[in-house]
């Protein structure tokens, strides 16, 4: 191989484990959120399980790693919980699921360290309205969202996918910052819309599977 794509090759080694076309035994680790407010079913939730039920697969037919997890609508709980997640599953991308008004799935490429005015389902705040004390203003994804969302588009026909600059300042962008500042792999956080409004559980489900084999699939395309 060319000097360029010994670096390339270089460049993308995570764990020991030398990352090429398809990832090397790479875990993903998906969650969603439970109830809150009027969402008695979380629509995040419903559909990271029904995508783990359809699998993840690589383009050569082997299976994706998957582990998937629920989160309470408590800035407590994801504070405690983030970090045990990044050790106890070591994943390779994490990607958090969370619902929102937009009527179409959006890929985030920013969470916020501060704002966070909005009483979570047991009515607290975080300390001072922030993630983590001392934390930088914001995070940006590694994953280059743009590259995935055009991938998408070429291949999700029936659901709409687009991106965003702005999660929200409640659990959503909590646990985009949170993961950002605690993980030590490539995080995005994906926003879909209430169920049935548009899109069924199925539909939601479908387009997160497109989402993360388009990452999976092309990792050193998009991600920095």
């Amino acid at each position: 191989p060319s000097m360029q794509w010994r670096m390339r090759r270089k460049k993308f080694k995570f764990r020991g484990v030398v990352i090429g076309v398809k990832m090397a035994d790479g875990t993903v680790l998906v969650t969603g959120f439970g109830p809150f407010g009027t969402h008695k079913i979380n629509a995040s939730w419903l559909a990271v399980k029904e995508m783990a039920d359809m699998g993840l697969s690589y383009r050569d037919g082997s299976n994706i790693k998957l582990e998937i997890r629920e989160i309470p609508v408590v800035y407590k709980r994801v504070t405690d919980l983030v970090p045990k997640l990044w050790k106890e599953v070591k994943p390779m991308l994490c990607v958090h699921v969370g619902v929102s008004p937009y009527e179409c799935v959006k890929i985030e490429r920013v969470a916020r360290n501060n704002g966070y005015y909005a009483a979570d389902i047991d009515g607290s705040v975080p300390s001072n309205c922030r993630c983590v004390e001392g934390g930088c203003e914001e995070h940006n994804t590694k994953v280059k969202v743009l590259k995935v969302v055009d991938k998408v588009k070429m291949t999700l026909q029936d659901v709409t996918v687009s991106y965003s600059n702005d999660a929200g300042r409640y659990l959503c962008d909590f646990i985009y910052y949170t993961s950002l500042h605690h993980g030590d792999a490539p995080v995005i956080f994906v926003h879909v819309p209430p169920l049935d409004d548009p899109y069924s559980s199925t539909q939601l489900a479908i387009a997160l599977k497109h989402i993360i084999e388009a990452i999976m699939n092309d990792w050193e395309d998009c991600v920095e």
